[in-house]
């Protein structure tokens, strides 16, 4: 009996190494978040994890992808799949793009750099934030993939026009324009949890740290973090707590208007996305504008609360504008069948931030790889299911809203 036990009996070697041991159990991005959740300090992981006032923004934008559902095509040859696009002239292997997220580097010490990287290897491009925590020029000197820029004005428009002139110089492709931060939404959790960036010092701060013995051991041997974008201006670069509504308040001009999007072109060659449209009409006016993208977008559910989804929008505004604009989808995507959804309903692109910064929290920029790699086999898999070898095909015949 224990002959025959042993000729079929097989065990997986024990990984010795922590991360690895992490990684094998992430099959999903809850997974991710799960493990982001135990290893991070819990004032870090609701920095990333939350949203504004009850967070129904935020979780309906994950869940208005069920509200469509497929129509399935069979007997179709799904021998070979193609998931590559191309988003203003620049080459992707997939229909994704990581969004721009500030202070990267409190879920993980290598920040944007290792996201980047993992960006790049997979064939993706990556966006750097204003609010980042490492510069246009470090992340340029490490990643040859495609990378994007992302603004605000700021009452400074000179600050503005230099960062640009340095993200140019540095090969960025596009610019994103932040449109829905004329205030900061009023994010609860950070609220109850007195978080300021940096964190500061206090028993709070102390006893999470103490909890959470890695993540304190790989902030404190680094250098502070700060937001090394604008370190050489004169504004707060991070380097004293402040709140989150404070720096905003401080730096924010809450006076942008469709002007600005104009004065954006006159210092910027390159293609301009606007991240924040939230209505049909604006994206007519964006168009109107002359802006070559529009990333609909709530601001992962962190300004206003009870704002549209982004999936919902994407079909009435690809009926509103044709093709004068492509549409980038960010917000609430999960898994590879979320991007075919919307890439069907008219999107051209989805962006995503908290699925890649829950893998960075888990697994360091390997961490960001395997995410990457989950999501591109994700779309290739729904693909060979719903018989559409290419994303040519996928149309609105694919979807149907669920009844």
């Amino acid at each position: 009996m224990w002959n025959a036990f042993w000729s079929v009996a097989s065990f997986d070697r024990i990984a010795l190494d922590p991360v690895t041991r992490r990684l094998r159990r992430c099959a999903s991005v809850d997974d991710y978040r799960h493990i982001a959740r135990r290893r991070l300090p819990r004032g870090v992981f609701d920095y990333i994890d939350g949203g504004a006032e009850d967070e129904r923004t935020l979780a309906k934008n994950s869940s208005a992808y069920t509200d469509y559902e497929f129509v399935p095509r069979v007997l179709r040859d799904m021998s070979s799949i193609d998931t590559s696009t191309s988003l203003f002239g620049i080459d992707l292997s997939m229909p994704l793009v990581c969004a721009p997220t500030g202070f990267t580097r409190i879920a993980h010490s290598h920040g944007e750099l290792a996201v980047a990287c993992a960006a790049a290897r997979a064939g993706i491009p990556w966006s750097l934030s204003t609010m980042g925590t490492r510069s246009i020029e470090d992340v340029a000197a490490v990643s040859a993939g495609s990378k994007w820029f992302q603004v605000y004005t700021w009452r400074d428009r000179s600050m503005v026009a230099d960062l640009l002139r340095r993200a140019a110089d540095a090969g960025y492709e596009a610019v994103w324009l932040t449109v829905d931060t004329a205030v900061l939404g009023r994010r609860e959790r950070d609220v109850r949890r007195g978080m300021t960036l940096p964190p500061k010092l206090g028993p709070g701060t102390l006893i999470d740290g103490v909890l959470h013995p890695a993540w304190t051991w790989d902030f404190l041997r680094h250098e502070p973090i700060t937001f090394a974008n604008v370190a050489d201006y004169d504004t707060d670069d991070g380097s004293t707590a402040v709140s989150l509504a404070e720096h905003m308040h401080r730096q924010f001009d809450d006076a942008l208007s469709w002007d600005d999007v104009d004065w954006l072109r006159s210092v910027w060659d390159g293609p301009i996305v606007l991240k924040g449209i939230q209505s049909v009409a604006d994206a007519k006016q964006a168009v109107a504008v002359g802006v070559d993208g529009i990333g609909l977008s709530n601001h992962g559910g962190r300004q206003l609360d009870d704002a549209p989804a982004p999936v919902s929008l994407i079909e009435p505004v690809r009926q509103e504008i044709g093709e004068q604009a492509v549409i980038i989808c960010d917000g609430g995507a999960r898994r590879g069948s979320d991007v075919v959804k919307a890439v069907a309903l008219g999107a051209d692109a989805v962006s995503i931030g908290r699925p890649y910064l829950y893998a960075l929290g888990a697994g360091g920029e390997r961490g960001v790889d395997q995410l990457l790699e989950f999501f591109r086999e994700g779309i290739e898999r729904t693909m060979a299911l719903t018989g559409r070898a290419t994303l040519a095909e996928l149309d609105r015949s694919l979807v149907t809203r669920r009844v």
